[in-house]
């Protein structure tokens, strides 16, 4: 259902627009700056999970926003890219990797996060294009990082990833070898919405999560997050701004994708 808006005395009147969000540490800035804008939490009802449930809901109608993984824009109806920012790497992210105990070259098995559509995918095309690898690919169970053993690989993403950091021999993170192999940043999530929004409602949007980027250091002091240096995390290996080489980058992982 379409909502529609009423401007009466200069205060948006509407049905709540349902935005879906990951609830990994590397959206807490953004967050962060729409839950500082008092005017957008009376718009929005903020939904969150891990990025496969976020996107089944975005495709699904069940949210009208989600910032979610960009392997499903092509499944979406009406999918439209609303804001500036998104996650994304211009190198290593640090947080989307393939965990191993051989080096890549060895690995005959890859289990596949269940958490993720981009990145298993990711890991899909670096493997046969990049490694020229052609390994057996499983879904993984609930407890499938016990199973990163011998020559059985695994795709681990989000805060489980930084967790997982140095308890295996090798970690390829994908993102950097994306960009060794095509020369360009990757898009892992974006804020895509399934039905046309207010030009009014995507710049308060839009200007939320550039506030929550304004205030990094306010969003660092309220996490405790002994694993990995937040700062390093939020200002070195995400790269938030949605850039013409993010795009550039992100349609030609879809164009891959598509040939998968």
């Amino acid at each position: 259902m379409l909502h529609l808006w009423h401007n009466l005395n200069e205060e948006w009147m509407l049905e709540q627009i349902k935005v879906g969000a990951v609830s990994y540490l590397n959206t807490r800035p953004l967050l962060y700056g729409i839950r500082q804008s008092a005017i957008l939490m009376q718009q929005i009802e903020l939904i969150e999970d891990y990025p496969a449930n976020i996107a089944n809901m975005l495709m699904d109608g069940r949210i009208d926003i989600g910032l979610v993984p960009v392997a499903i824009i092509p499944k979406i109806n009406n999918a439209q890219i609303i804001s500036d920012f998104c996650i994304g790497a211009e190198g290593n992210v640090a947080s989307v990797g393939l965990f191993s105990d051989v080096p890549v070259e060895e690995i005959e098995e890859v289990i596949l996060d269940y958490q993720s559509r981009t990145s298993v995918n990711l890991a899909r095309i670096l493997l046969q294009q990049y490694w020229k690898l052609n390994p057996i690919f499983t879904p993984a169970g609930t407890d499938f990082i016990a199973q990163i053993k011998g020559t059985t690989a695994a795709i681990i993403i989000g805060d489980r990833a930084l967790a997982h950091r140095n308890k295996t021999r090798y970690m390829y993170d994908l993102a950097g070898s994306w960009k060794a192999m095509t020369g360009l940043p990757f898009v892992f999530a974006a804020w895509v919405a399934n039905k046309p929004l207010p030009d009014t409602f995507i710049e308060a949007f839009n200007s939320a999560n550039a506030l929550g980027m304004a205030e990094i250091d306010a969003v660092i002091k309220e996490i405790n997050y002994p694993l990995y240096d937040v700062r390093t995390y939020f200002t070195q290996n995400i790269s938030y701004r949605l850039t013409p080489e993010k795009l550039k980058g992100l349609d030609l992982f879809l164009e891959m994708l598509g040939k998968l």
